[in-house]
Order: structure tokens, then sequence, then C-alpha cells
């Protein structure tokens, strides 16, 4: 199932809490609109553009990157791009596009 860009905004647009893959954490999103997906820390800010978000999407489900969150970051960062890899797994998770799972193991 493609990214539904219209759910992306309806969930996201006015701002959002989204849990974290590990638990007990939140990644804040400021706003969506039809480019990207803004989030913010006390200490940064990034966006996750659209195009970007999508083509991962389409690696999902053409079983070329991972649905396991843990595995997805690398290689959203080898197949897609180097942004925020991390809070992308956090989104597509929140979506629906990335398994649930108790361990979420990062290689930086």
């Amino acid at each position: 199932m493609p990214l539904n860009w219209s759910q992306v905004i309806a969930r996201y647009g006015n701002g959002a809490l989204v849990p974290t893959v590990s638990g007990g954490k939140f990644l804040k999103v400021a706003r969506a609109d039809d480019e990207a997906i803004y989030i913010e820390s006390p200490i940064w800010s990034a966006t996750l553009h659209r195009v970007n978000l999508e083509k991962g999407v389409d690696l999902i489900e053409d079983g070329t990157i991972s649905r396991d969150p843990g595995l997805f970051v690398e290689d959203y960062i080898l197949y897609v791009a180097n942004e925020r890899a991390t809070s992308v797994a956090h989104i597509l998770r929140d979506l629906g596009f990335l398994d649930e799972t108790e361990t979420f193991t990062i290689r930086c």
C-alpha cells in the first residue's frame, strides 16, 4: 500500500507527538505540508521530505527495505537518504509500515 500523503497531513499537519520505537519517549512533529514532515527537539530541527518518505515506503512494499525498525534505518540510509532515518522509522512505524518491536538498535 503506497503512502497516502493526505493521511499524513491529516495525522501530522497540526503537529503531533509520535511514540518512539524504544518506548517511553516521543518524537515531536511540528507540522506537515505537501512537501514534508517537520520535526524538532529542544536542540535541533529537521525536515523529512515527502519524496524520500514515499520512496522508502515503496522499497518496504517491494521487499528491498526491511519492515523491522532496527534494520530499516540502515537500509533507508543506503537506498533512500541520510535524512534522520531513525526519525523516519518512528514515523513509518506510527503509520503502520514498520513492524511493532520491543527492541530497536541503531548503529551510527
